[in-house]
C-alpha cells in the first residue's frame, strides 16, 4: 500500500458505522479499495449486506470526510468485487462491537453452521452460559442470546461467509 493510500485509510478510521458507533468502517471491514484518479481518490466500500440501509448514510460520511481533509473531488462508490465477510472484520473492531455490547461473530473457514449462533459468549460478563433466541435480530446481521449468568438479553453480530 503507497503512501497515499495509507493516508487515506488513516482517515477513514475516524468515520464511523451509523449503526454501530464504536467501531469504523475500517475496522468493520467495508472499505475495500482505494483508487486514485489524478490526485483524488476514489473509496470502494463493500457493505455487509446488499440491503444495508445505512449504505448511502455511509458513502455520504465517507465523501465528506475527504472533502475536510482537502480532496477536491473524491469519489465514494459502492462495490460488490470483494464479497464482504465477518473475517474482515479487525481486532480493533471486535472488540469495538464488544464494546457497544455486540457479541462479535467468530472467526470461520468459510463454512458456518446454525450451531455457531448457539456458542456465543456473552459480551457483558463473557459467560458461554448462554442461550439464542431467535437467529433474527433487529437487523439481518444479528441474532438474539439470553445470557443466564448475567441473566441479560444481548445481539450478537452472525458470522458472514
Amino acid at each position: 500500500m503507497d503512501n497515499r493510500t495509507a493516508e487515506i485509510y488513516r482517515i477513514l478510521e475516524t468515520v464511523m458505522d451509523p449503526e454501530i458507533p464504536t467501531i469504523s468502517l475500517v475496522d468493520l471491514g467495508i472499505v475495500t479499495g482505494v483508487e486514485w484518479e489524478n490526485d483524488n481518490p476514489h473509496v470502494k466500500l463493500t457493505p455487509t449486506f446488499s440491503g444495508c440501509p445505512a449504505l448511502r448514510i455511509m458513502e455520504q460520511l465517507v465523501h465528506e470526510k475527504l472533502i475536510d481533509s482537502g480532496y477536491e473531488t473524491p469519489r465514494v462508490s459502492t462495490s460488490f468485487e470483494v464479497a464482504w465477510n465477518t473475517n474482515m472484520i479487525s481486532e480493533k473492531g471486535l472488540a469495538a462491537l464488544k464494546k457497544h455490547g455486540l457479541a462479535p461473530p467468530p472467526k470461520h473457514a468459510g463454512y458456518i453452521e446454525l450451531d455457531v449462533l448457539s456458542d456465543i459468549a456473552c459480551p457483558l460478563c463473557d459467560s458461554r452460559n448462554t442461550t439464542m433466541q431467535t437467529p433474527f435480530g433487529p437487523t439481518l446481521c444479528r441474532s438474539m442470546h439470553y445470557c443466564k449468568n448475567c441473566q441479560n438479553a444481548f445481539e450478537a453480530f452472525k458470522p458472514v461467509t
